[in-house]
């Protein structure tokens, strides 16, 4: 099997559904295996663990959690981008949201700075800031839960 055949079975096998691909000739066995396209998110960055060198996914995902019953009915506001999260405008001012503050539909909760633009993240719904979990000047990955917040 020469490299161009095993280049025009990498695009089969993403084109298609399959997870995996695995075929044996003589000597040679090749194994194809699709990424998954997943995001895991209940979890902060810290938590996630790296695989062997071998495996083709690059994070573990984090242990299941049971649900919790006080913070089953919380609204979780993600990133919608990849960026460095800031929670003030500029750093002589105060944080836009803490825990405790009522936000409304529209209030700005968040910067997030991608490819030095300065994006306002803003809230989507009303009610009270519950859990901040991202740390101010970090970087944050799309789909990113970044507050907790109780609808009111």
């Amino acid at each position: 099997m020469d490299l161009k055949q095993i280049q025009d079975l990498v695009k089969m096998v993403n084109k298609s559904n399959i997870s995996e691909l695995s075929i044996e000739e003589k000597d040679i066995k090749i194994t194809i295996k699709q990424k998954e396209d997943k995001y895991v998110t209940a979890a902060p960055v810290q938590q996630f663990q790296a695989l062997p060198a071998a495996a083709p996914a690059p994070f573990a995902a984090a242990p299941a959690v049971a649900a919790d019953p006080v913070t089953s009915n919380l609204i979780t506001i993600k990133s919608p981008m990849i960026g460095t999260f800031y929670r003030r405008l500029s750093p002589d001012k105060p944080n836009l949201v803490d825990e405790g503050d009522e936000v409304k539909s529209g209030k700005v909760v968040c910067i997030i700075e991608a490819m030095k633009l300065f994006n306002e993240i803003e809230s989507e719904i009303s009610g009270k800031i519950v859990k901040v979990l991202v740390e101010d000047s970090t970087p944050v990955e799309f789909d990113q839960p970044l507050f907790l917040v109780g609808p009111a």
